[in-house]
């Protein structure tokens, strides 16, 4: 889906596409100079990092293996409960593996602090992170980000995997999602 496509809807486009598949082929070449020779186990986020997984799987130009997780710290609201679900677990076993998370947005960091500690006290080698975004005025814990896209504004943020009611993940950059929308 193009901007065009919904331009009523978005307040201001923050990426283009080009501008994400240039960044995603930057990070693609510093995480094969920093796995050289090792074989990485890629876990995305579900459902939010289904587009930075996949385009990131394919510019990178080693040998990977992918599984996909699912986790939920929201309930049926809109503020984080601070409990951590898992909805759907790894289906690879982690001992012994060198591990990068790819995640879409870092908001407070919270969720995603569990998630590295639950997969490191699984027996993995090492858990990295690769997001391709964050926002830093929104971060509540500090996360180290090994490989990161872009730092965002905290506002509303649609597309590229990102979205609001299950709309706007098959746009194709990011946008700022107009608050009539949502409010």
């Amino acid at each position: 889906m193009e901007f065009s496509d919904v331009e009523g809807d978005l307040n201001e486009i923050l990426l283009t596409q080009e501008q994400i598949h240039d960044k995603i082929d930057e990070l693609a070449r510093e995480i094969e100079r920093d796995y050289a020779g090792e074989r990485i186990l890629l876990v995305g986020v579900l459902r939010g990092a289904v587009m930075v997984m996949a385009d990131l799987a394919r510019a990178l130009k080693v040998d990977i293996e992918m599984d996909w997780m699912a986790v939920s710290s929201y309930g049926t609201g809109t503020q984080s409960s601070g409990v951590v679900r898992i909805l759907k677990d790894l289906d690879s076993d982690l001992t012994g593996r060198r591990v990068l998370i790819v995640e879409d947005i870092i908001d407070s960091g919270l969720t995603l602090s569990w998630l590295r500690g639950n997969l490191a006290s699984r027996g993995a080698a090492s858990v990295d992170i690769c997001a391709l975004l964050r926002k830093p005025e929104a971060v509540k814990v500090d996360v180290e980000v090994k490989y990161l896209g872009f730092d965002i504004p905290n506002k509303f943020v649609v597309g590229y995997g990102l979205d609001y009611a299950e709309r706007y993940r098959n746009l194709r950059g990011v946008a700022v999602l107009a608050p009539h929308v949502y409010e």
